[in-house]
């Protein structure tokens, strides 16, 4: 009998204009025993000398992720619950293919394991109806964890986007970026 608690409806939200740079989600990844201790998340100053604003660098669990395409030995999958898993250890090369191909730059080749380590949305918490550790750890909820509802509720004036265009090719994600109402030209399908 397979049980899962794995929640179908929670979704990644970031929202880069509440991020206060305080790098708290990088130390919770860094925890975690699955990563070998390293973070999967990267928070990256835009312009230090003239700003305080910071981007958050996830792995953005594309709903087609070129990183598994590029993949000559297989070893990035994307399982049911459309989580994207980072490199499996007795299958990946090395040969940062996916690291070239991701149009986000999420994956990084770690050299002291010779192989691709990325963000796989905590997956040993989430799958047990957790959040992932940066969601727990944010202060101003720059990383939310949960239901399109709940952040509809939390944010009136902000509109989760998670459809992005790179040249010619159109790019669906599991995270989405949240944005000012009316900052941006949604299609809808």
């Amino acid at each position: 009998m397979e049980v899962t608690s794995y929640k179908t409806d929670m979704e990644f939200f970031v929202d880069m204009q509440r991020c206060i740079g305080c790098k708290a989600c990088e130390m919770a990844c860094a925890e975690c025993e699955t990563n070998g201790h390293e973070s999967m998340i990267h928070v990256n100053y835009v312009e230090r000398a003239v700003t305080i604003q910071t981007t958050v660098q996830v792995c953005m669990h594309c709903d087609d992720p070129v990183c598994a395409k590029v993949c000559p030995a297989d070893a990035i999958s994307k399982d049911d619950f459309g989580v994207v898993h980072t490199a499996n250890t007795a299958r990946c090369i090395g040969c940062s293919n996916c690291v070239m191909a991701c149009p986000f730059g999420v994956p990084i080749k770690e050299e002291k394991y010779d192989m691709m380590m990325k963000c796989n949305m905590c997956y040993d918490r989430t799958s047990a109806g957790k959040k992932p550790m940066c969601a727990t750890v944010c202060p101003s909820q720059a990383l939310f964890y949960g239901t399109r509802e709940e952040i509809s509720r939390m944010r009136p004036n902000s509109t989760p986007v998670n459809t992005f265009i790179f040249g010619q090719q159109e790019v669906t994600t599991k995270v989405n970026i949240m944005m000012p109402k009316g900052s941006t030209h949604l299609k809808i399908h």
